[in-house]
C-alpha cells in the first residue's frame, strides 16, 4: 500500500496544522488529508491510525485512532478527524484517543523532548466491522487492528516543535 498526504511528508516535521492547540501547544489540531493506493485484495475496510511510540509513558500515545472505514473510501479529507465527526466516511467509528476525546489530537511533544516520530498509519482489514466497543481503548482497537491487517502504509513525521 501507498499512502500520501499534502499535509505530512515522510520524514518532515509536521506542520502547525497537525499540532495540538491545548497543553501550551499552539496548532490548529486538524488531521492530515489522506490518500492511499495499492489496496490490497480482499479488504473489507480500514482503520487509520496516528501514534507516538516515543512519548515518556511507558506505552507511547494515541493520537487519532479511526476504524470500520468502509472498503470503497480511499481517502479522508483535512479535518476528518474532527470532534464532531461532520467529515468521517459514513460507517466510520472514532475512537478515544489518549487526550481522552474522540477524535484526532495533534503533536505535543514535551517542551525540550528529542524529536518524536509520529507515525500515521492506513490498515486494510479482512473485515467490514471491528466490533471494537466505542468506549473501546485505543489499545482494544490496536489489538484487533493487528489481527485483522492484510496490508499497511505509513508515513512518519519527526517532531519536537510545539508551535
Amino acid at each position: 500500500m501507498t499512502l500520501v498526504s499534502p499535509q505530512v511528508v515522510e520524514g518532515e516535521t509536521l506542520k502547525s496544522q497537525q499540532i495540538f492547540n491545548q497543553w501550551d501547544c499552539q496548532g490548529e489540531n486538524m488531521s492530515p488529508e489522506l490518500t492511499w493506493t495499492d489496496i490490497p485484495e480482499g479488504t473489507k475496510s480500514f482503520a487509520v491510525t496516528m501514534y507516538d511510540p516515543d512519548a515518556p509513558t511507558g506505552s507511547g500515545w494515541w493520537h487519532w485512532v479511526m476504524i470500520n472505514i468502509p472498503a470503497g473510501v480511499n481517502q479522508l479529507p483535512l479535518d476528518a478527524g474532527n470532534e464532531d465527526g461532520k467529515l468521517m466516511p459514513a460507517g466510520a467509528q472514532m475512537q478515544s484517543n489518549d487526550f481522552g476525546f474522540h477524535g484526532f489530537g495533534g503533536a505535543c511533544p514535551p517542551p525540550k523532548a528529542s524529536p518524536h516520530n509520529y507515525q500515521i498509519t492506513v490498515y486494510a482489514l479482512d473485515v467490514e466491522k471491528l466490533g471494537v466497543p466505542v468506549n473501546g481503548s485505543p489499545a482494544l482497537a490496536g489489538y484487533y487492528i493487528l489481527q485483522h491487517r492484510i496490508g499497511e502504509a505509513q508515513l512518519i513525521a519527526p517532531t519536537n516543535a510545539r508551535k
